[in-house]
């Protein structure tokens, strides 16, 4: 098959849509590596300047729900023309979903892009089987079988469907259909039981056929697309790439590329279990790795580049430090569908090694032309702990490491952990004294650099203040701060909606209002001087006035009249927050 790109279209009109005249099979349709909202928009609703995926860097190159509204301009520029849709966008947003930027539930892509067919997750197997079924001259709307992909079709269906099911030993699953989720008493319930049954269901081995009503109209997910392994993972990272953007950003440049160019990606999938993270709903939890001489062949060949100067800037992928399955069970009976690997503790199934990783990374290491080999990949330290006979810390510290080495330990709240999925903060704190010994050992001295989140779904302002008083304990200040952005198929964004943990149907505590959500950020940044009202006006919220003093238990000084008076008058401009009448997102 060849295909042709049009990188970036201008979506104002059709004529760009017809550049390489109408394809024989179809269009394939992406938003691009990043969803378009994300892309356009930051958590507070503000529109971005910067796009590191676009030429010269520039924000706003692509639409807002850019698979929409490509979709749109194709249906224009051509008559009965298949249109399949795949990338993070589509794939995140395959079943109805909450919506952040509008602030409502929004049905499934496939009907309002009024696709045929929908891709998800990593689509290397159902698009080969796609284009030889459209080949054949069968349309994309009528491929029902295709695992990996979302369709719609009409409601009378569903016997042939459960029928079809039964016959490869899998279930039927109906989720609440679209008028019980947008229903206004029990809409956001039924939207938690539909995300516990989507996260039960990701798996290739052992996940069931999803089926959403809409009227007289069904969505049906198939299955996962078994993923790839071994030699056929190492072909789909082999293939001849230009390891560039398009020709047609030779003028300006896309600025991320510089950071990937000289990268290797050494594995997929991740049983992290994180919250806030939507890698299980698109890649899977079901960890493959390339083999190490397809990876030694790549490296060879980054050292033949121009720009080549032997730095390998990463080799991982969803976390860096899986290589394998997280047991052997998985890969017969698939993931456990109640059950995480690492969270609340470790499974005592979990299959612990970094023999595989660590001889990936001594192999390239050692090539010609290559002078050091970086970690940037996160990797997840409570495995790298378990891991307790393996030399693992310690060479990652002393090959690996640029001398800042990025670990997410997101929160210390043991209330905010558990929502987000995270282990304690005690091992954390084992994990940065074994680093600070690794370097005592090699007589370095190297630092970590800390990743925390504010305003996960959870968390309230005395989780923050808990936060800010190991800060004061511990001394510094976190450089790496995000607010909490609810994106599509992650389980905080469910919490977000919903005020509910899917997982136990139990409310939580959820910081929405733009102003709890900036005295949260300003906690975690307490020595900050612009921070200072912002965190005055938290301690005193929560009733915490005695963290305000000179003292050295507190954590800052009494403010002036002034500055007291500059605060209430920037909590009229941005409206009594407090009681959550305005949001964060910036409705437009």
């Amino acid at each position: 098959y060849r295909v042709g790109i049009i990188a970036q279209p201008d979506w104002r009109s059709p004529d760009e849509f017809r550049r390489l005249g109408r394809p024989r099979l179809g269009f394939l349709v992406s938003a691009g590596n990043v969803d378009s909202m994300v892309a356009n928009y930051t958590v507070s609703g503000k529109p971005r300047r910067r796009d590191s995926f676009s030429p010269g860097g520039l924000g706003g190159r692509r639409p807002d729900r850019a698979t929409l509204v490509y979709c749109t301009r194709i249906r224009e520029a051509f008559k009965n023309i298949d249109i399949v849709i795949g990338g993070i966008e589509a794939s995140l947003r395959r079943l109805a979903h909450y919506d952040y930027w509008s602030d409502r539930m929004r049905r499934s892509i496939v009907l309002d892009a009024k696709a045929d067919l929908l891709v998800y997750g990593m689509g290397e197997t159902p698009i080969l089987e796609i284009a030889s079924a459209l080949s054949e001259g069968r349309r994309a709307a009528d491929l029902a079988t295709v695992a990996g992909t979302v369709r719609r079709c009409r409601a009378d269906d569903l016997p042939a469907i459960e029928a079809a099911a039964a016959e490869v030993g899998r279930a039927v699953v109906e989720l609440p259909d679209w008028d019980s989720l947008t229903d206004h008493d029990g809409g956001k319930r039924a939207h938690a039981e539909s995300f516990r049954q989507q996260q039960r269901n990701t798996d290739a081995i052992n996940g069931d056929v999803l089926v959403e009503r809409y009227g007289p109209a069904l969505v049906v997910q198939n299955p996962a697309a078994a993923p790839r392994r071994g030699a056929d993972l190492d072909a789909v990272y082999e293939l001849p790439y230009t390891r560039t953007f398009h020709p047609d950003y030779i003028d300006a440049g896309v600025p991320a590329i510089e950071e990937v160019r000289f990268s290797l990606v050494s594995s997929r999938g991740c049983f992290g279990g994180c919250s806030f993270c939507a890698l299980s709903f698109h890649q899977g939890r079901c960890v493959t790795a390339r083999g190490i001489k397809s990876l030694e062949r790549e490296a060879r060949a980054l050292t033949e580049l121009p720009g080549f100067k032997g730095y390998i800037h990463d080799v991982g992928g969803p976390t860096a430090n899986f290589r394998r399955p997280s047991c052997t069970q998985q890969l017969t009976n698939g993931v456990c569908k109640d059950k995480q690997c690492l969270h609340p503790k470790a499974c005592g199934n979990l299959e612990v090694d970094h023999s595989d990783y660590l001889d990936v990374l001594r192999r390239l290491r050692g090539l010609p032309g290559v002078k050091k080999v970086f970690v940037r990949s996160g990797i997840r330290y409570d495995y790298a702990l378990l891991d307790t006979d393996s030399p693992f810390i310690r060479e990652l510290t002393e090959h690996h490491v640029s001398g800042r080495l990025k670990v997410a330990p997101e929160h210390i709240s043991p209330r905010a952990l558990a929502a987000m999925g995270k282990p304690g903060v005690e091992v954390y704190e084992r994990f940065e004294f074994e680093f600070g010994r690794a370097n005592e050992q090699i007589g370095a001295k190297q630092f970590l650099v800390p990743y925390f989140i504010s305003s996960h779904p959870g968390t309230t302002l005395s989780d923050a203040i808990l936060l800010a008083e190991y800060f004061r304990d511990h001394g510094g200040t976190p450089e790496q701060v995000q607010d909490f952005y609810p994106t599509p198929g992650t389980l905080a964004t469910c919490m977000y909606y919903t005020e509910t943990d899917p997982r136990t149907g139990v409310r939580v505590p959820v910081p929405k209002s733009a102003r709890e959500k900036a005295m949260q950020r300003a906690l975690l940044q307490f020595r900050d001087p612009k921070n200072h009202a912002l965190v005055r006006e938290a301690l005193e919220t929560a009733g915490r006035t005695d963290l305000i003093g000179t003292g050295p238990n507190c954590l800052i000084a009494p403010g002036s009249r002034r500055e007291e008076g500059s605060r209430r008058a920037e909590g009229r401009r941005s409206g009594d927050t407090r009681s959550g009448r305005r949001g964060s997102h910036g409705r437009r």
